[in-house]
């Protein structure tokens, strides 16, 4: 039987989770990682929330969930299992120098880190840090009422403070003093549109895996004690539920027609849309558009692809009425 030789760097190939809330400007660092990589080759894996992978097309055009980049990296869907994932990357023929993992804006990433520290990945990884990007324009400390987005802030080694040209410099300011008050030891970092020295951010030894480790003991003591033990799951369903956050998948052949699809956005959305993106037409437009939305701000750039004429948009929020909203989008078809 012929044993796989796995190329990785001697102490493991050093991983990044980047997790931070909805529309906080993670697909953008990403991005902006891989095209300043500086000769590493990077593998980006992508989480998914929603049914139409529109982060992935963003990236790349995706096929079998993995992707070579035409700058040498390769990118990669997490479908099932994040396992799964890490080994298509380990055991491909190329040595992979990085790996960057995104999460869903909506996770919790202490199962992630953990998945790299407690199961067979320790082996041939090696947890570098968590990165947390907030959007300083839309960040309260009251994290959107959300359990996931005070665990980022939490376990987050390293923060970066996106979008700061949004905001005025005293803000910007306020929010570090409250950071470091909650977290001595995080490394905190500013950017606009994700921009950010690499050395600063990968391959930085940050890591507090003793402190993971000491969260998930003093978890299952806690569920020890309520005798209802149930697994670690990968995709924190049980996060969404309790936070009532949902996501609604809309597609469809027909072209929207753009002021009433504007008329939707600006008065008839519920203000519990957190975020949405989209590959949109409209009449009258010969190219399609890349919609993104976050907060109270959208905006819509050409996308130069030359791809079939169809709108899909995923729109996560909270407490959502899914069928009013399909039926909203609907009547802005043409």
């Amino acid at each position: 039987m012929q044993t796989l030789q796995l190329d990785i760097p001697k102490r493991g190939m050093p991983v990044t989770i980047v997790t931070g809330f909805l529309g906080s400007g993670k697909t953008t660092l990403l991005n902006q990682i891989l095209k300043n990589r500086q000769d590493l080759k990077v593998a980006v894996l992508v989480n998914e929330f929603g049914d139409i992978n529109i982060d992935g097309q963003l990236l790349v055009d995706i096929e079998d969930g993995m992707v070579e980049l035409s700058n040498g990296c390769i990118c990669c869907t997490i479908n099932d299992s994040l396992v799964d994932a890490v080994y298509n990357v380990l055991e491909r023929q190329e040595r992979i120098d990085y790996m960057v993992i995104e999460t869903t804006g909506v996770a919790d990433p202490l199962p992630i880190a953990l998945t790299f520290l407690g199961t067979e990945l320790k082996h041939f990884t090696r947890l570098d840090s968590i990165l947390t990007v907030i959007d300083v324009e839309t960040f309260t400390s009251e994290h959107f009422k959300s359990e996931a987005a005070l665990s980022q802030v939490e376990y987050g080694d390293i923060v970066l403070l996106n979008k700061t040209d949004l905001v005025p410099e005293e803000q910007v300011e306020e929010l570090e003093e409250y950071l470091r008050k909650k977290k001595s030891k995080a490394r905190i970092l500013r950017s606009q549109y994700g921009e950010v020295p690499l050395p600063l951010i990968l391959d930085v030894d940050l890591a507090q895996t003793s402190v993971y480790q000491q969260v998930e003991k003093e978890d299952e003591i806690h569920q020890h004690e309520h005798h209802e033990h149930h697994e670690h799951h990968h995709h924190n369903s049980d996060h969404l539920a309790n936070d009532g956050f949902i996501s609604v998948s809309f597609q469809s052949d027909r072209r929207f027609d753009l002021d009433k699809f504007t008329h939707f956005l600006d008065k008839v959305m519920p203000n519990d849309v957190f975020r949405a993106k989209g590959v949109l037409s409209f009449v009258s437009q010969d190219l399609r558009f890349i919609f993104q939305l976050s907060g109270k701000r959208y905006e819509l750039n050409y996308d130069h692809r030359k791809k079939p004429i169809d709108n899909q948009l995923v729109l996560i929020g909270r407490n959502l009425d899914a069928q009013m909203l399909q039926r909203q989008l609907q009547e802005c078809l043409v």
